[in-house]
């Protein structure tokens, strides 16, 4: 199975219209278009009743007292960890491809609450579910695609990870309000095939591209 994107070059830079944060012409940080970049996979195997799919940063910081905190710059050599910004099932198995701005195309403070998709499939929450969850002005529920944020003064680019997963089920046994995590746990033993496609974004002055 092979997955590609027209939106971004495997391995090259996310356009800022496919982010959640930009950086303006006047050098402040802020948000941005929001919007989902094009996906179309093919060569599906035999067998498959639906996908799966998953959008992970790989390289998000591991010390939270660090991000965004004036006159300090995070260290390449950070430990990282994972960061969902797409969590979505019971993808149709005659689907080949997700149009850019068909799932996401804009902000929605407080997260989408029944965010578009493929018809039949079901988005689960994201991370910024929980990095919002102490600010008045953003907590919610984030459900579907919001995309890169990256600390502004995080020296390491960032790489977003499109994994889509062949599936022989046709409907994941996922909890009602679901992250990646669960999806991680649910395809276990159900997987035919897998494929990935990544990009790489920043805000930092010195790494973006």
């Amino acid at each position: 199975m092979r997955i590609h994107s027209d939106s971004f070059d495997h391995r090259g830079a996310l356009p800022a219209e496919f982010a959640l944060g930009v950086r303006g012409a006047d050098g402040a940080v802020g948000f941005g278009r929001n919007r989902n970049p094009q996906l179309a996979w093919d060569d599906v195997p035999a067998g498959t009743r639906s996908f799966a799919l998953l959008c992970v940063d790989a390289d998000a910081p591991t010390v939270a007292e660090m991000v965004n905190k004036d006159g300090v710059e995070i260290p390449v050599s950070q430990p990282r960890t994972g960061f969902c910004h797409w969590a979505m099932v019971d993808i149709p198995a005659d689907l080949r491809a997700i149009a850019a701005g068909s799932c996401s195309d804009g902000v929605t403070k407080h997260g989408k609450r029944d965010p578009a998709g493929p018809g039949g499939a079901r988005q689960g929450l994201n991370d910024y579910t929980g990095w919002f969850a102490g600010d008045d002005a953003l907590a919610g529920d984030w459900f579907g695609y919001d995309g890169p944020f990256p600390p502004p003064n995080d020296l390491r680019e960032h790489r977003y990870f499109f994994r889509l997963f062949a599936l022989d089920v046709e409907r994941l046994d996922v909890p009602e309000r679901f992250g990646a995590a669960d999806v991680a746990r649910a395809i276990h033993g159900h997987v035919l095939a897998e494929a990935l496609v990544h990009g790489t974004y920043s805000l930092h002055p010195a790494v973006a591209r």
